[in-house]
């Protein structure tokens, strides 16, 4: 299956996460999209499995606003996220280095 929108694709994120990367990771993502792909997702590393759901974490290590279009486009593999951080279109808050570690969580996705 191949997603088509930020939904679909969040959906299909916890089949792909390296499990042997995320170890030891104890980490909530929340990812705040904004435009016609917009919505909230909460994304939780935990004992080397990933959870999604819609919403907002009132406390998350590290959140991350963009457009879902970008969104979109940087989990294919089709944008840089630090090329759109540098930009000003991927706004991060929290732990920058939690968001740095997303690319080596998720390896087969780009």
């Amino acid at each position: 299956m191949k997603p088509n929108n930020v939904k679909e694709f969040f959906q299909f994120l916890p089949g792909k996460l390296d499990s042997d990367a995320a170890e030891d990771l104890d980490a909530v993502y929340q990812f705040d999209l904004s435009g016609a792909q917009g919505g909230q997702y909460i994304l939780t590393i935990r004992e080397g499995v990933c959870q999604v759901v819609e919403g907002l974490h009132e406390d998350p290590h590290v959140s991350l606003s963009m457009t879902g279009e970008d969104c979109l486009k940087i989990l294919k593999g089709q944008l840089s996220g630090p090329a759109v951080a540098m930009s000003g279109r991927l706004k991060i808050s929290g732990d920058i280095g939690l968001a740095m570690q997303l690319k080596a969580l998720f390896p087969t996705l780009g």
